[in-house]
């Protein structure tokens, strides 16, 4: 059976908005934007590399979060992650793009994100893409949550759970970093 995994950083208050940086995802006026990297550490590029060579699923990004990842990772020669990220499948959930879709690999979903998911039949890694995983949480398509969580609180931004009826989850594994990201493992109970 497929399983959908859903990568997100997250502040202590839940904050999913804008971790890579100042304009990543201003909406809102959200000021914030790359309070992730202060707490990057070798603990968290390793147990990341290892979660990206034992998980062989193709991606599943929102437009957004596509563009983005487009406009970076196409172009890092020195970086592990760039070589994974543009040979793997990608399926773009957007009604606004077209195809072809210009980064290797990528296919557009359109018209019901939920019902072209359940048809993909795959496993599948969210990353980012918090307006497409409030769609696959509100259809109960989430089957796990790799969370890391930073530790700072900056009191306003789009959370990922906000709105959620998710029910019980249960903690499948943790680590915590050096710089005090805990980098948990949830699975629907």
């Amino acid at each position: 059976m497929s399983k959908i995994i859903a990568v997100e950083h997250l502040t202590l208050d839940g904050v999913m908005q804008s971790p890579g940086g100042a304009d990543e995802d201003t909406r809102d006026g959200f000021r914030h934007g790359g309070w992730a990297h202060p707490h990057d550490d070798p603990v968290q590029a390793r147990v990341m590399g290892e979660h990206m060579a034992t998980h062989h699923g193709a991606l599943l990004l929102g437009r957004r979060t596509y563009e983005q990842f487009y406009g970076f990772w196409p172009q890092q020669t020195d970086n592990p992650y760039a070589e994974v990220l543009n040979k793997t499948e990608k399926f773009v959930a957007s009604r606004t793009l077209t195809e072809p879709l210009p980064w290797e690999n990528s296919t557009l979903l359109g018209g019901d994100v939920a019902a072209a998911v359940r048809e993909l039949r795959q496993d599948l890694v969210v990353l980012g893409s918090g307006d497409l995983l409030q769609t696959l949480m509100r259809n109960d398509l989430v089957d796990e949550y790799l969370l890391l969580i930073h530790p700072i609180v900056v009191g306003g931004g789009r959370r990922l759970f906000d709105g959620a009826d998710l029910g019980e989850l249960r903690l499948a594994d943790s680590v915590t970093t050096p710089t005090g990201v805990v980098i948990a493992t949830y699975q629907r109970g």
